[in-house]
């Protein structure tokens, strides 16, 4: 299993370190800049507003699945006919509550033009991720890591068409939000056509030689699927619940302008918290098949633990002593407005790190109500303190509630998992000599294999 996690670890952040942070700090900065603040703060609001409501479109499928699949292989064929199906009754679904939250909150036609365009955006990302979490689920790493980035990798050539040559002087966010929807579509048809392979499922096959794909409705499988992964969806959107609220109460509370200084100092967190989120990716699969077969965990948390510590400690401090250059570097003249609430949100990525091991690990082990209770808590502490800083501090103020409810997410994940997996205190030792001799004998053995 540590051998597997290094792997997998290895492809899926080497794949990901090439692409991501271009995507992230190059054509994202590079369109905010081109249509200002007000105008991305306004689609980032949305764009929120969306992410939030996507548990809709997976209610927790997708971690179940990965989950599943580790430890149960043999239902891939079986299920992946019956879980497409099921997603694309959850777009209606999704599509029905989102424009009425829309209509709710007061938007109009210009809100709802946009908000369109990013549910089917939402859409394509989500069966992305759920055809990823087979490949997850098998172990099969590096097509995983492949389909991590692909869409990435297309909307890059894409907006760098758009951005850096003559047509930028017309460039505006809908051409943005358009070249999202391209990539995820053309990525969510290749990542269909492999792992239906991997399932032995082929459309063209001759009749009789191999099973036939089709989308499979049935009500009792349905409803089998959905109570499974009722806990994992609500996990997931609390947490993305209190992981994007901000920008959404700051629009409410402050201005578009507001929401979009506090989107330019959390692009940089969010590109550095993939690495974090890159970790958990194989981590799921192996603590799962760890659990099921009762074995310990320690191991393979002291692999991760203390690289994931040093890597946010040591980054957040950088980032806090450079924040000025940074900022100036990303947003040029505008760089001075981000740097107090960058400082702020840049500690954020400690807190996501241990949530990212713990999380996960607590997720593989099936405990999800007590994730689900911390995941409640730490959303009504975010809105709260939102509530009292926003007022007075604006986007710092929301960065202040952000790194609160983050804190304490991640403080009660790791004490619970100290209690639940008994993992002994020398699991969080600093590492020696020999550990890092042992740590570059299985990066070695895993490369090889």
């Amino acid at each position: 299993m540590q051998k597997k996690l290094l792997s997998g670890l290895f492809w899926v952040l080497l794949a990901n370190l090439l692409v991501k942070p271009f995507w992230i700090l190059g054509v994202e900065v590079g369109v905010q800049n081109a249509v200002g603040n007000e105008t991305y703060g306004f689609y980032f609001s949305i764009f929120n507003l969306s992410y939030i409501l996507n548990i809709l479109l997976d209610l927790g499928i997708t971690n179940f699945n990965t989950r599943n699949i580790a430890q149960h292989p043999q239902l891939i064929t079986k299920h992946l006919s019956g879980i497409l199906g099921i997603k694309v009754c959850l777009l209606a679904l999704y599509l029905v509550v989102t424009f009425t939250v829309g209509a709710l909150m007061g938007y109009g036609s210009k809100e709802f033009r946009l908000l369109a365009w990013l549910t089917l955006c939402q859409f394509l990302n989500s069966l992305i991720l759920y055809l990823r979490s087979n490949f997850e689920g098998l172990m099969l790493f590096k097509w995983d890591s492949l389909f991590s980035v692909l869409d990435r990798v297309l909307m890059i050539l894409i907006c760098s068409c758009l951005l850096w040559s003559p047509l930028r002087e017309g460039f505006n966010i809908y051409w943005f939000v358009y070249a999202q929807a391209i990539a995820y579509g053309l990525t969510a048809l290749l990542a269909f056509a492999v792992i239906a392979r991997k399932a032995k499922f082929s459309p063209l096959a001759p009749q009789g030689r191999r099973p036939q794909f089709t989308f499979h409705l049935s009500p009792a499988f349905f409803l089998v699927i959905l109570k499974k992964s009722a806990p994992f969806a609500l996990l997931v959107l609390l947490m993305a619940s209190y992981n994007r609220i901000d920008p959404i109460l700051l629009r409410r509370l402050a201005s578009d302008a507001d929401a979009g200084i506090y989107a330019g100092a959390f692009r940089l967190l969010d590109a550095l918290t993939m690495v974090a989120y890159l970790v958990s990716v194989p981590l799921l699969p192996v603590f799962s098949k760890l659990c099921k077969e009762k074995e310990s965990v320690t191991d393979v948390i002291l692999i991760v633990f203390w690289p994931m510590m040093l890597f946010a400690v040591g980054v957040s401090v950088v980032c806090v002593l450079w924040a000025e250059p940074l900022m100036n570097l990303l947003y040029h003249e505008r760089g001075v407005l981000y740097v107090p609430v960058f400082r702020v949100v840049i500690f954020g990525i400690i807190p996501i790190g241990l949530t990212y091991i713990f999380g996960t690990l607590l997720t593989a082990g099936g405990y999800l109500r007590q994730l689900n209770i911390f995941a409640a808590t730490t959303l009504v502490l975010n809105v709260v303190v939102n509530l009292l800083l926003i007022p007075r501090f604006g986007a710092t103020g929301s960065a202040w509630a952000s790194l609160t409810a983050q804190t304490f997410m991640a403080l009660a994940q790791f004490v619970l998992a100290i209690h639940l997996f008994r993992l002994p205190l020398s699991t969080f030792r600093i590492p020696g000599v020999n550990d890092f001799k042992h740590f570059v004998s299985l990066l070695k053995s895993s490369h090889e294999d």
